[in-house]
């Protein structure tokens, strides 16, 4: 009897404990992850990518969307789409120091130089309902994107669950050190896409030759 109650007591923790060990799991955001990144690669020489990806916003009386930039890399160009209605949504691009000053509810380490990408939702979210969007940006980072010799590199680290990089018209895979899902589009361009399980960043690299003319 006393095994059957320890049984029953794991599988049924009271609230407060089930509570505790949901904010002190650090694998419990993974579960409710839902983004898939598109990285589109440009012309090589501009270290160029454009990104999109998708988000459901849950969190009650949210009116934001905070993309901070990884460091190092600079944005242009952002669009913001409500997917529920379509609509177009306004954003703007502050720094960290900006962020501070406003008091924005952003929980990710800034400094004064950070780049984000503030989305205005279209109306605070309701109890019960939830607001898919989707954010698509340029990004440039001649770190993790660049010309080697006749080459182009890809040097990145994904921290998302599910990634897929395109290459530019014209080229052609010649070295990738991740395991990877490639295909040809409908439009001729090779795609790539890499699944990363692990609860932290994986490393992606691959080399592409421009196919002869």
């Amino acid at each position: 009897m006393l095994i059957a109650a320890a049984i029953l007591t794991l599988a049924h923790p009271p609230p407060q404990v089930a509570l505790i060990a949901q904010t002190q799991n650090p694998l419990n955001e993974r579960a409710y992850q839902d983004r898939e990144i598109l990285y589109e690669l440009q012309a090589p020489e501009t270290h160029a990518f454009r990104i999109t990806h998708d988000y459901t916003v849950r969190k009650v009386g949210e009116k934001y969307y905070f993309n901070v930039v990884r460091a190092g890399s600079h944005v242009t160009n952002p669009e913001s789409i409500d997917l529920d209605t379509g609509e177009k949504l306004k954003w703007e691009i502050i720094s960290g120091k900006q962020a501070r000053e406003r008091k924005l509810p952003i929980t990710e380490q800034l400094t004064d130089d950070s780049e984000i990408v503030v989305t205005y939702l279209a109306r605070p979210l309701e109890e019960g309902t939830t607001n898919r969007i989707r954010l698509m940006e340029t990004y440039a980072d001649a770190k993790s994107y660049f010309m080697d010799g006749e080459e182009l590199v890809w040097d990145r680290t994904f921290g998302r669950l599910r990634n897929t990089v395109v290459l530019p018209a014209g080229w052609y895979v010649t070295g990738l050190a991740s395991p990877a899902t490639i295909e040809t589009l409908r439009d001729g361009r090779i795609s790539l896409y890499i699944v990363n399980p692990r609860n932290d960043e994986v490393r992606v690299y691959l080399r592409a030759r421009r196919r002869p003319a």
